[in-house]
């Protein structure tokens, strides 16, 4: 076990294919390392510490910033196959041969592509509010939230992953706290770099024929986490993962926005932490299925 923790961790680099990724490492070693993938717009410090140092607390957790995102040079390829390519190269830049991968937002976009090409480099996944190719977006609010005016600023995020209810907020207020408790912070990201995002999200969501295939070649045992009402990436996307992977689980939090694991930290870490830690195998193989901690009632 390192001393280090989310807030502690120094800024280390890893160059590969011409890109030298920033990326910070922490919690026990010896397993396999958990490689965190962010959302849009986010960098290292957008993390929820809890979320974080409660998984540490059992496992190596990796957090790094794809190629063109704040710290990381290079730039941001407009699509996810190329961004998981790199976060691939990434991973092997550090000289692992297996590893689990999280994946929250576009960073679970980013995440399938990582467990599509690499896999043989991954053992499990955990998607949170994310969705398919061609994920339906009719219902999603995510241009008016992020279009709109807060003060102060940083209360977007209270929009972006919380729900308006009073326990939510209250939930969202001590996230924002947490976010901050690191000082020595990363830059935001480039204007440039939250272009090609928006970009490669268009390519993701445009595509139809067939659109769906691509998910039976991902093997690896997959938790879906979300929450009840994502309004960002609408909540149904993530039921539609969980039909159509070979090998999926679905948690959803009740009263619970995009980033709901932010809301139910405590209870997150000890979901992630069964399912990573569980026998059960792909569908080649026998199933044993992790028994989760029950999840709240919305009442």
């Amino acid at each position: 076990m390192t001393t280090h923790t989310h807030q502690t961790a120094p800024t280390q680099y890893a160059e590969a294919n011409g890109t030298r990724f920033a990326y910070r490492r922490f919690g026990k070693a010896g397993g396999v390392p958990l490689v965190f993938n962010q959302h849009y717009t986010g960098t290292m410090d957008y993390w929820d510490p809890a979320v974080t140092n409660g998984l540490a607390k059992t496992r190596e957790v990796i957090l790094f910033n794809n190629a063109g995102v704040s710290s990381s040079s290079g730039e941001v390829p407009a699509s996810f196959p190329e961004m998981g390519a790199n976060a691939i190269a990434f991973i092997k830049a550090l000289g692992l041969s297996k590893v689990d991968v999280l994946g929250f937002s576009i960073g679970g976009m980013v995440a399938q592509e990582i467990a599509l090409q690499g896999s043989d480099l991954v053992r499990r996944v955990i998607l949170v509010g994310t969705g398919p190719r061609g994920a339906d977006m009719a219902a999603s609010q995510s241009h008016a939230i992020f279009s709109g005016i807060y003060d102060p600023p940083e209360h977007l995020w209270l929009a972006v992953h919380f729900s308006p209810s009073a326990s939510s907020r209250e939930a969202g207020l001590a996230f924002l706290k947490r976010k901050w408790e690191r000082k020595d912070r990363d830059p935001e990201v480039s204007a440039e770099a939250v272009a090609h995002q928006g970009e490669a999200i268009g390519k993701y969501i445009a595509q139809h024929e067939g659109v769906l295939d691509y998910l039976k070649g991902i093997r690896q045992p997959i938790l879906v986490v979300q929450g009840s009402n994502d309004m960002i990436i609408p909540t149904h996307n993530s039921y539609v993962l969980q039909q159509n992977l070979p090998s999926a689980e679905l948690i959803v939090y009740p009263d619970a926005n995009h980033g709901s694991f932010y809301q139910y930290p405590e209870l997150f870490v000890a979901q992630a932490t069964q399912f990573l830690d569980a026998g059960f195998k792909t569908p080649d193989g026998a199933s044993e299925r992790p028994s989760f901690p029950s999840v709240p009632s919305s009442h």
